[in-house]
């Protein structure tokens, strides 16, 4: 005992000191029984994996209509297109990625053009991941759409519910298994020395994929649903009426927007949230304890997988027990009590397996064995805030709130201004409550930090914040699988209109025949509108969770600059990196400013964009009684072509611009002539992360209360069509671009500014490179205001007609 405690010191002099930057960010090796628990890690990934697969096959063995199918597939089709371009431009995007990378490991650390090929690889592998999932999402939203419509004229609410929620746990399970698998590759059969840096060229590819396909899908979208809805005031028509060319553009712009990037950004958030704790790990934690760690922090990730199933069964029993039989259904409720069971059952995990391989009897070094309890309640403080976290979302956006009521009550006095005004409460609101539940979440780790971490690592604090976020992702599978809920039960309500079923002659009887029960259309219409908005509620709970996760998980990988700064520079972080230095404040400014343009800039893509779709409707929407009913499948295809348009053309101005931008700030922060302005570059990441993270909350939940007040009005009050109605239609156009677009965005950006950012600053503290980097970096900043000027100049409204 006491021989530990006198080597302990040595220990902890040592990690990371001789650790100069992600090149030599060697990964120890592990031990055979630790191999071996990880492999078996990688036979449960892959059973999760098949157990998405089954579900997949499950959902698409479900009958449906033919008319509904018929539109399902066309939705699908508009989708692939619009995924192959996207594809293109991602081929684009990682050339500038790819230039950087190559130019850090071959030219500056001089590794050999093998090694950098490697790192190549797997950034490829990244962005191939996030591509991957993205496109098997939209294929199995695209199956569940349609017989989620279908099963709505069955009078079962249960099923049109499992349906949906069936395909949402396919993607989340299939999700994280693949990208659990590929960090576990890397862990275990990479070279040590090439280990580090394949995390984080992984990293980075993920979260250019995520960036690229989050903020395209919101613009995409967001076009198509304004230019849809605007319709039914300007021509007084139904919701979803076929005649309109925009709806197909809508249903198309649910799965771009809320299917694409959602994937593909839950994809990214677990596999960053990962590295900056296996970074962490390897740079502060002393190396005797690194392996048992990173055993830990993986198996923990593993179980995640086995809970969310088991939590998925048990919900799925309670739900049978209690709702098979009734025909009114609040779809709310089966929802929250699989997020609340899912949660608590990964605590109790969390306690158990946390003492089996960390405990007294565990075998790992005494100093750890102390801390299992610790370490499993700053775990529990993230798994517990994933479940609260939608708990105070549902406060400003749920269908039931008090907020969406007083929305739906100041409209009908007000109109829209009022209706505009109220929205906006609620998401300022919501900011501060949810701000508050971080900082609890947060405090609590930090408390428990202080119960002896400090013993076997540097900086505690900052490791228990990366638990934190650690934890709100160990229910990760559910909570990908309520946000995949939405674009299903939104898709369903889409294609029940637009597939015309009620006006097919003898189609009551055709259904009886051929599927055995007689249907429901008053009912089916009530069922998909209500799913519908507890969609739009559950879409708007999973978006803290993985916003918070994205600032709570960058300061992690922030601390890991730091280290990599003190390292290279011989620099102590508190001598510089302080209120006192001028050009912390000045990275204080600059991060904001930059989440300020970026918002704008999404927003104005959205809003020329809507504009020409308007336009381009307005002229070629055919409401003649004598004209086909059916969707002019040519007048959308246009419609879909104008929000692809815009689209890629606001996510090419802002990808450059925040790449650009980050370069800029960190090649200006390079110490060519003092110390002083390293800071510039760290305030700048921790001011993107906390002004974002306030301005996605806002503005998610702010546009939630709005479209839930639209749904307020069409459901339960069944006010289509009247003044009410049209102004809860523009509080939700308003809406559109503040939860689907800009908020959501934010996420990956912060997450690629933050992993690119430890890129940029290594480039730029180099010791062959710090003394052009300035001079460099002066270059990138007028690039990026270029692009800025851009974004909206050359994205505007044009005024001279």
């Amino acid at each position: 005992m006491l021989g530990s405690l006198f080597s302990l010191p040595v220990l902890l002099l040592t990690p990371a000191l001789a650790v100069a930057s992600e090149a030599n960010l060697v990964i120890p090796n592990l031990n055979q029984h630790q191999n071996n628990l990880l492999l078996i890690g990688i036979v449960v990934c892959i059973l999760g994996m098949l157990f998405g697969l089954y579900q997949f096959n499950k959902v698409k063995k479900l009958e449906a209509h033919p008319a509904m199918l018929d539109v399902a597939n066309t939705i699908y089709e508009t989708c692939k297109t619009y995924l192959i371009q996207q594809g293109k431009f991602l081929a684009i995007l990682f050339a500038f990625i790819g230039l950087c990378i190559a130019f850090y490991f071959g030219f500056l650390q001089q590794m050999p053009i093998g090694s950098v090929l490697f790192i190549l690889m797997w950034t490829i592998i990244g962005i191939l991941g996030s591509y991957s999932v993205a496109w098997y999402g939209i294929r199995m939203n695209t199956l569940a759409n349609s017989r989620t419509a279908f099963a709505g004229l069955t009078r079962k609410p249960l099923k049109v519910l499992n349906i949906a929620l069936d395909a949402g746990m396919s993607i989340g399970l299939l999700l994280v298994c693949v990208e659990l698998i590929m960090m576990l590759i890397i862990l275990l059969f990479v070279p040590r020395e090439l280990a580090g840096a394949s995390f984080i060229g992984f990293a980075i590819g993920e979260s250019l994929g995520a960036s690229a396909l989050r903020i395209a899908g919101g613009i995409f979208t967001k076009i198509a649903d304004i230019g849809s809805d605007l319709m039914k005031i300007v021509f007084g028509i139904k919701e979803d009426d076929p005649r309109n060319p925009g709806v197909i553009a809508d249903c198309t712009g649910d799965n771009a927007g809320d299917s694409v990037g959602p994937t593909a950004d839950g994809f990214e958030t677990y596999g960053v949230t990962g590295v900056a704790l296996v970074t962490f790990i390897v740079l502060a934690v002393a190396p005797a304890l690194q392996t048992a760690l990173l055993t830990w922090i993986f198996v923990m990730r593993v179980l995640m997988v086995i809970t969310s199933v088991a939590a998925f069964y048990i919900n799925r029993s309670m739900s049978q027990a209690k709702y098979a039989n009734v025909e009114d259904l609040d779809f709310e409720q089966p929802l929250t009590s699989l997020v609340w069971i899912t949660s608590i059952l990964s605590i109790i995990v969390t306690f158990v397996v946390s003492y089996m391989l960390l405990g007294p009897s565990s075998g790992v070094p005494a100093e750890l064995s102390a801390l299992w309890f610790v370490l499993a309640i700053i775990i529990s403080f993230g798994t517990l805030g994933a479940a609260i976290i939608p708990e105070f979302t549902k406060i400003f956006t749920s269908p039931k709130s008090s907020h969406v009521a007083e929305v739906v009550k100041a409209s009908r006095e007000g109109g829209p201004s009022l209706n505009i005004l109220s929205g906006l409460v609620a998401g300022n609101f919501s900011a501060f409550w949810i701000g508050m539940v971080f900082l609890a979440l947060m405090f609590g780790a930090y408390y428990a930090s202080g119960f002896g971490l400090a013993d076997i690592m540097i900086y505690p604090s900052i490791f228990a914040f990366g638990l934190v976020a650690f934890g709100m992702l160990g229910m990760g599978p559910v909570t990908i699988a309520v946000d995949s809920y939405g674009p299903v039960t939104d898709n369903a309500q889409s294609i029940y209109e637009l597939s015309l079923i009620e006006e097919i002659p003898d189609i009551a009887k055709q259904i009886e025949k051929d599927f055995g029960f007689k249907p429901d259309f008053d009912k089916a219409k009530y069922y998909l509108e209500a799913n519908d908005g507890a969609g739009n509620t559950f879409k708007a709970t999973a978006k803290p969770v993985l916003i918070g996760t994205a600032v709570v998980g960058a300061t992690t990988m922030i601390f890991s600059l730091i280290l990599v700064i003190q390292s290279v520079l011989g620099v102590e972080p508190e001598a510089i990196l302080n209120l006192l230095n001028p050009y912390t404040i000045l990275g204080f400014i600059c991060g904001g400013a930059v989440i300020y343009w970026f918002t704008g800039a999404s927003t104005q893509a959205v809003t020329t964009g809507a504009y020409r779709a308007v336009q381009y409707i307005k002229d070629n929407i055919n409401l003649d009684e004598s004209a086909s009913q059916k969707a002019n499948i040519e007048n959308s295809k246009e419609v879909v072509k104008i929000c692809t348009q815009y689209a890629q053309a606001g996510m090419f101005n802002i990808f450059i611009a925040i790449f650009s931008f980050a370069l800029a700030f960190a090649f200006l922060a390079a110490p060519s002539g003092s110390q002083a302005p390293v800071s510039l570059f760290v305030s700048y990441l921790i001011s993107i992360a906390v002004f974002g993270l306030f301005q996605a909350v806002f503005m998610a939940n702010a546009g939630g209360c709005w479209d839930n007040a639209k749904k307020v009005v069409e459901v339960d009050l069944q006010e289509k069509g009247t003044p009410l109605h049209d102004a809860s239609v523009v509080g939700d156009t308003v809406g559109d671009p503040f939860k689907d677009t800009s908020s959501v965005a934010l996420n990956p950006i912060i997450k690629f500014t933050t992993l690119f950012g430890l890129l940029a600053m290594e480039i730029a503290i180099s010791e062959s490179f710090r003394h052009i980097a300035p001079t460099v970096g002066i270059v990138f900043l007028a690039i990026a205001l270029f692009f800025v000027w851009r974004s909206f100049y050359g994205m505007r409204i044009p005024t001279d007609k």
